[in-house]
């Protein structure tokens, strides 16, 4: 069957990451239909909203937007109009409950939520962190980590932790090879939450193998042998169980649904850090 599609118009008035994850989230809700999205950020300006119109005539679709300045956003919805284009601010409905509760209007400031506030360099330095965390680098700091997540190799830890680190978790990451032992100082730390990922030997040997095709590299190895991976495995498994740390299985998830995991345990484990 083939997959039908459609235009997608997102207008932002700063970077447009919150539309970008809620068209997407909502397109993915319809098989078989996929949107052509036509993306329009820093939108400040009867001029651009003058393109945007003329885009709109070319290619008539959904209209979504996030702009807090009314005039600018009066001009879109007109554009809008005149296109024949359903549009629908996404703010609003967000701002008009906030408002309702808190008595107050919004102070309509584009990307507020960008400035260079506390939370922004706690995320920098979060991402710092774990660049220089990765794969086992750096074994003495673990102490200082949030997040620690071990598992065999190809369970999604450097993708994952990049993850967290954009949500202002500092996180490392450390590999579980075969016969040679995990640092001392992973069993020893106190501070962050450890958590093991696994995933089944079938998934694991399947994302091996594609990444030694990709290298050119002969794939004649235990590094993709469905027996040893299996032992790298339970061998990883015990480990947890020994220690006691959660575990998650990356067999099906994403990193998005992996990292939410994480940080409810974090929250859980934090909670439990402090009152200690």
């Amino acid at each position: 069957m083939g997959r039908n599609y459609f235009h997608i118009h997102l207008v932002s008035d700063a970077t447009g990451e919150t539309l970008i994850a809620i068209s997407r989230a909502a397109a993915a809700q319809y098989e078989g239909v996929a949107g052509i999205e036509h993306f329009y950020p820093m939108v400040r300006s009867q001029h651009q909203i003058d393109r945007i119109a003329r885009e709109l005539s070319q290619a008539p679709g959904l209209v979504l937007y996030t702009i807090v300045d009314p005039e600018i956003a009066r001009a879109l919805e007109t554009a809008c109009r005149d296109a024949g284009c359903p549009s629908l601010s996404i703010l609003d409905p967000i701002l008009n409950l906030f408002q309702s509760y808190l008595g107050a209007a919004s102070a309509a400031r584009p990307g507020a939520q960008h400035v260079l506030n506390a939370d922004y360099f706690r995320r920098i330095d979060a991402l710092n962190f774990t660049m220089i965390h990765d794969d086992g680098q750096l074994p003495d700091d673990i102490e200082t980590a949030d997040v620690v997540l071990v598992g065999v190799s190809r369970t999604s830890k450097t993708p994952t932790s990049i993850y967290l680190a954009n949500r202002g978790i500092k996180t490392a990451n450390v590999p579980l090879v075969p016969n040679v032992s995990p640092p001392a100082q992973l069993q020893e730390a106190r501070k962050p939450l450890i958590v093991g990922l696994v995933a089944t030997p079938e998934r694991i040997v399947q994302i091996r193998q594609n990444r030694l095709l990709s290298l050119n590299v002969d794939d004649e190895t235990n590094y993709v042998d469905r027996d040893a991976v299996a032992e790298e495995v339970a061998a990883s498994r015990k480990l947890c169980a020994r220690n006691r740390w959660p575990m998650i299985d990356v067999t099906r998830r994403s990193i998005e649904e992996t990292a939410a995991a994480i940080i409810d345990l974090y929250q859980e484990h934090r909670l439990k850090f402090i009152a200690e």
